[in-house]
């Protein structure tokens, strides 16, 4: 017998030896050797099980050289060819797909565009979601006519709200088969779409396809960003074209659009640096158009020659660090005392009462679209202009200052969140000690304590934070410290699910080193979810691994729907709650990834120090289930469900 990572015995024969000592493991059971041990009565009931491996054929397709296609060979080019020839050209900096779509995704690939297939179109669209909301930069999706589009509803709707720069493709049926039924799947898209897009199309004529790829990356590329939909039936993606004189506008793309921006008026600039002038306490609201326009050095420009203070806001953070001595991520009751804010790139603007400011504060918004300007909140100075070039404008022009009170009021306001924090941890300690399970408070301290506290630079890791009843613990302790390190997955829309798609989007990120990744590139990447949010997308992991991105999730395990607090009744309960202790990492290794199961803290650092060191050694995906429990969310165990939550900020997730 041997002893397990929770401390009990097991035989000496496990899947994991086993698996060590095949000679069949290869290039892909790196990862799968170093994961947690398995039944052994599974080994021993298939003792010629063979090793969970990467097909050939697999990596022969990633090596295939790249095509290039240009008009002057006879057979022409494809509707589907000059569409991906658009994308190579516009810099697509991604493919997130499930098989269908063909000949799109199939011309997209061979184009050399980083390209992934998984398991689930929705969570493959989650992956581009996430994958755009980390770097900034457009990334697509695609699926099939009807079943797969449909399945995407849910991401397509999140990266709606999130303002994510999505290119969403999906094939449709032949136009000749409309109102026959003819064939199987057909359906209409765009009306589909509406409410949860910023632009969508149905391509119809085939000779216009260039001229609605310039549409698409116009929409994909100005001002605010947002999902664009384009479905091709099959008359527009099997065209063929001899030469680009069979082709309407077929433009270069510095002829179809402008990267031009609006910047802001030099009357709009003076009332702005005399609203600030005449500030005690002002604070910039720093929304992720910052962060889409690269607008981040041009904000802590402007911060600290004024002294303003920054909050960040949105889908997703680090354009201003949060130990910055002027950030106000962690200083949710100075925000009460601000008499000045400044939203900048706040795409989603709160009703007054939402974001914890003085209603009767004084508001300028700077805002890329005019018609914005206005709504839900009332503004003493509206300026139309793009984030980066309003910060720029704004740093020029107002003078140096020292702020000395503020700057001691958001210290004293950040120490007493991390006091409360403290309190929070000692709390989930001993209510961990009583149960014999992990309260999220104890989750979040941990992971916090590893990532940014230990031997790892405390700016590498790129983290996705999801999840629902423990979230509203993991998110008090989680840091960003440079653009791009922080993905809120769950941001206004709060889908349940997506949320390992998000952490392969962000992983593929960091292993191609793309926008502000690039200085941590290959680094692993760390999630957090729950178990409801696991079960629709685990089968994820299998991508994960064959793909060689080293991701760690932590699964927040406790047995329930997180709104088991809504059922009212005895005879209700039962809808609201799961097996009990069911193992999430067993399913991650029975994908080829690692598992761990832990119920103690000191299994959970170790788990993560295991995990983090396959992830660098072998490149390895793994799932740490943590086992919590339900009763945390009762008043038994205060202060309960979730602490309180301020918006904007740290503990922010609506606005």
């Amino acid at each position: 017998m041997t002893e397990r990572h929770d401390g009990k015995k097991q035989s000496a024969v496990s899947r994991r030896d086993f698996l060590a000592k095949s000679a069949a493991l290869g290039a892909g059971a790196a990862a799968i050797g170093a994961a947690g041990a398995a039944d052994a009565a599974a080994a021993d009931a298939a003792p010629n099980m063979p090793s969970i491996q990467r097909a050939d054929e697999f990596t022969k397709s990633l090596n295939e050289p790249v095509v290039s296609y240009d008009f002057g060979d006879e057979r022409g080019l494809t509707g589907a060819e000059i569409f991906a020839r658009a994308c190579k050209e516009e810099g697509l900096a991604g493919l997130f797909c499930c098989p269908g779509n063909y000949t799109v995704i199939n011309a997209i690939s061979a184009q050399g565009i980083p390209s992934y297939g998984g398991r689930i179109e929705d969570i493959m669209c989650a992956a581009a979601d996430g994958f755009s909301r980390v770097t900034g930069e457009v990334a697509a999706t695609s699926g099939t006519e009807g079943p797969g589009f449909t399945n995407m509803i849910m991401s397509i709707a999140s990266a709606h709200r999130a303002n994510s720069p999505v290119l969403v493709r999906a094939s449709n049926m032949a136009i000749s088969n409309e109102d026959r039924l003819g064939g199987i799947q057909q359906m209409y898209q765009q009306p589909t779409t509406e409410g949860i897009k910023k632009y969508g199309k149905r391509l119809t004529i085939p000779n216009r396809v260039h001229e609605y790829a310039a549409y698409a990356f116009r929409q994909l590329k100005s001002g605010v960003p947002g999902p664009v939909h384009i479905d091709f039936p099959s008359e527009v993606s099997g065209a063929r074209f001899k030469d680009a004189s069979e082709l309407r506008d077929y433009y270069d793309k510095s002829r179809y659009r402008s990267e031009c921006v609006a910047h802001p008026a030099p009357k709009d600039i003076a009332k702005a640096v005399e609203m600030i002038g005449k500030s005690e306490r002002p604070m910039i609201v720093a929304g992720h158009g910052v962060f889409f326009h690269k607008g981040w050095d041009a904000l802590k420009r402007v911060a600290e020659k004024n002294e303003i203070a920054v909050v960040e806001s949105g889908p997703v953070r680090g354009h201003f660090g949060d130990e910055h001595r002027l950030s106000a991520n962690l200083a949710a009751d100075a925000l009460g005392s601000v008499d000045l804010v400044i939203f900048v790139g706040q795409y989603l603007m709160p009703n007054v009462g939402e974001y914890r400011f003085n209603p009767d504060v004084k508001a300028i918004r700077v805002h890329p679209v005019a018609e914005d300007l206005g709504r839900n909140w009332p503004l003493d100075l509206g300026m139309v202009a793009d984030e980066k070039a309003a910060l720029e404008a704004l740093a020029d022009a107002v003078p140096k200052r020292q702020r000395a009170a503020w700057v001691a009021e958001l210290a004293a306001a950040r120490k007493k969140f991390e006091a409360q924090n403290d309190e929070y941890y000692a709390l989930g300690v001993k209510y961990s000690q009583q149960t014999g399970t992990v309260h999220p408070a104890v989750t979040g301290k941990l992971m916090a304590d590893f990532l940014y506290n230990g031997k790892i630079p405390k700016e590498q890791t790129t983290y996705v934070q999801g999840g629902w009843t423990g979230a509203g613990y993991t998110r008090r302790w989680m840091r960003a410290h440079r653009p791009g390190q922080f993905n809120n997955a769950p941001y206004q829309y709060y889908p349940i699910g997506p949320d390992i798609g998000h952490l392969l989007g962000a992983g593929a990120a960091m292993q191609l080193g793309t926008g502000p990744q690039k200085a941590y590139q290959g680094a692993p990447v760390f999630g957090f979810t729950g178990d409801a949010g696991a079960a629709y997308s685990i089968m994820e992991f299998d991508t994960l691994t064959k793909y060689r991105i080293p991701a760690i999730m932590t699964v927040h395990n406790n047995n329930a729907w997180g709104m088991i607090t809504a059922a009212n009744t005895n005879r209700s309960a039962h809808m609201y709650l799961f097996q009990e202790n069911l193992r999430y990492d067993k399913i991650a290794e029975a994908l080829g990834a690692r598992g761990e199961y832990v119920t103690t803290p000191e299994q959970y650092t170790a788990a993560l120090q295991r995990a983090y060191d396959a992830a660098v050694r072998d490149k390895a995906a793994t799932l740490i289930n943590v086992q919590s429990s339900r009763q945390f969310l009762t008043n038994a165990f205060p202060p309960g469900a979730q602490p309180r939550n301020v918006e904007p900020g740290v503990t922010a997730y609506s606005h």
